[in-house]
This record gives structure tokens, C-alpha cells and sequence, in this order.
């Protein structure tokens, strides 16, 4: 596998580089590490405004304390048995780590998580979002060293299938138990307006759809759950209602759960901030690593 670890020296980053250490990476796997260095401006108000920046001692300073924090990830990774190199680059830290996954084939990202809540993840912006909504292949978000059970939710859609057959198809899984979470999300019946007369047709066709909606879930975590098995995993099919993205992590929670797998639909920018998205809240939301796989592009795409 071709792995790319965004690496600056943080706590969040320090998660990532002790889950890349420890997860059990196939034979001749291949850790490519970047350390970004965004541009800095300092301003100068006022006559003596020449268009200031840093000096080269500073800036020299800065460069050499990046590669020092470069030269820590690789050791730490080869010292544990793996094929490690790594790099100090310039730019945008999103738009870095997306081209230098894009240029190296990775098959993964793993990037650091700086915080919780979906409110700071709105206002303050994430490079750790930014790599998430615009990656072409899955993106780790570690919040832990350790990867010993995970949890995949699965609503039927594509991108879940594709979550799904990552977790069938990827080796660092062959021994890893496996949650397989559906959710019933169905509202209760908003009755304001409805005639007294009419309340009881109303919850009664509210009942049948939870009733079908159940029988649905249930059945597409028990198949999930299936195919896993097929695929010589370890799985175990949960059916929950509410919230999708509470319940499943909840499950996690339960379970011992360190690693929470979901399917995206790709949405990204304005569109995803308006219409919002169970992974971004489970990924905002979740105290465990998040593994965001997404949907494959079809033929139209």
C-alpha cells in the first residue's frame, strides 16, 4: 500500500504518526511523509511598509525546525519495522497534501484531528476538513494509536458498498472485529394543522413506515454483515434509531470501538455545509479515529 501521513509536530499530528506506527501495514507498504510549511506574512503599517516579510535567519529557523520534526516521524516509523521517506514542502498545507497524495498514488491519507465539535470545525476551518471533502482516495482522521475494533455504518447506498469492500479487501482488517451499524432515521409525524379526526390515520401510517423502515435496516446490516463474514472478517450487524450520526457513535462507545468507517456521498463546499452530512457530524462528533471512504465516481461522473 502507498500510505501519505500529513506530519507537523502537533498533538493531533502525533496521534497520526502513532497510529501509522502501530497499524499492521501489508508487506512492502510504503509511508510517505510530508511536513508543510504555509507562506507567513508579516505586515508592516504605516511609511515604512517595503512589503515585509521574514528574515532568511528566521526563515532558515523555521525550515530546519520542520525537518528535525520530519526526521522524528521517519524515525519513530522505521523503528518500527517500516518503509518510511518524507519530505518538507511549501503552500497551502489542504492543497499540499492533496497534490502530494495525488503525485505518490496513495491508496490512503492520514491526517491529525486539532479538535472536537462540529461548532469550532465550522468557524475556525480544518486543513484536517479540507483533506477530507477533496481527497480522491480515503482519509484517516486519527484520534487514537490503536486500531483493534472498528465500526461501519451502512445505509445501502454506494457509498457505503464502498466503505464496505474497503473493510472486505483491505489485509490491515483481516483480524480486526467489525460493528456493522444500520440506523432507522424516521421523524414522529409533525400533527400542527392535522384535523383531531385524522391523528390516528397519521400515527398508524407513521408506525407502518417504522415498521418497514426497521425491516429494511435490519436487513441491510444482517447482509452487510454477511458478506464480511464471506470475506473472512469478523462482523456482527446492530440495528439503532434516531440520530444517525449519535447512534453510530454510540455504537462505538459501547463496542470499545477505536475506528469508525463511514461511506461519503462526495459533497463538498457550500453544498455539504448547507445541506450537512452524517459523516462530517460523526467526523466532528467522534472521540475515536474516522475512516472516510468515498463514493467511487461513476461512468457520468
Amino acid at each position: 500500500m502507498r500510505v501519505l501521513l500529513a506530519y507537523d509536530g502537533s498533538a493531533g499530528a502525533d496521534q497520526a504518526l502513532a497510529l501509522s506506527a502501530g497499524i499492521a501495514w501489508p508487506p512492502e507498504t510504503a509511508i510517505h511523509v510530508v511536513n508543510v510549511l504555509e507562506p507567513v506574512a508579516l505586515a508592516v503599517i504605516g511609511p515604512f511598509d517595503r512589503g515585509a516579510g521574514y528574515s532568511p535567519e528566521l526563515d532558515a529557523a523555521i525550515s530546519g525546525y520542520a525537518e528535525e520534526r520530519l526526521t522524528h516521524a521517519l524515525d519513530q516509523l522505521r523503528a518500527g519495522g517500516h518503509r518510511a521517506d518524507g519530505r518538507v514542502l511549501r503552500g497551502r498545507a489542504g492543497s499540499a497534501i492533496l497534490d502530494a497524495a495525488n503525485e505518490i498514488g496513495a491508496d490512503v491519507i492520514i491526517v491529525g484531528s486539532r479538535g472536537h465539535g462540529a461548532i469550532s470545525s465550522l468557524l475556525l476551518g480544518s486543513v484536517s476538513g479540507e483533506v477530507v471533502d477533496h481527497a480522491s482516495c480515503p482519509v484517516l482522521v486519527a484520534r487514537g494509536a490503536t486500531l483493534r475494533r472498528a465500526v461501519i455504518a451502512t445505509d445501502g447506498s454506494p457509498a457505503a458498498a464502498a466503505a464496505e469492500s474497503l473493510l472486505a479487501g483491505w489485509p490491515v482488517f483481516a483480524s480486526v472485529p467489525i460493528e456493522v451499524v444500520s440506523v432507522v432515521d424516521v421523524d414522529l409525524p409533525w400533527l400542527s394543522g392535522i384535523a383531531p379526526t385524522a391523528y390516528a390515520q397519521v400515527l398508524e401510517t407513521h408506525a407502518e413506515e417504522l415498521r418497514v423502515q426497521r425491516h429494511n435496516h435490519e436487513r441491510l446490516a444482517t447482509d452487510a454483515a454477511e458478506r464480511l463474514r464471506a470475506a473472512g472478517r469478523d462482523a456482527r450487524p446492530w440495528l439503532r434509531e434516531g440520530d444517525p450520526a449519535t447512534e453510530i457513535v454510540a455504537v462505538a462507545g459501547e463496542q470499545g470501538a477505536d475506528l469508525i468507517v463511514l461511506g461519503s456521498r462526495g459533497r463538498t463546499g457550500l453544498t455539504r455545509l448547507l445541506l450537512g452530512s452524517v459523516a462530517r457530524n460523526v467526523v466532528s462528533g467522534s472521540e475515536v479515529s474516522v475512516l472516510i471512504v468515498h463514493e467511487r465516481p461513476g461512468p457520468d461522473a
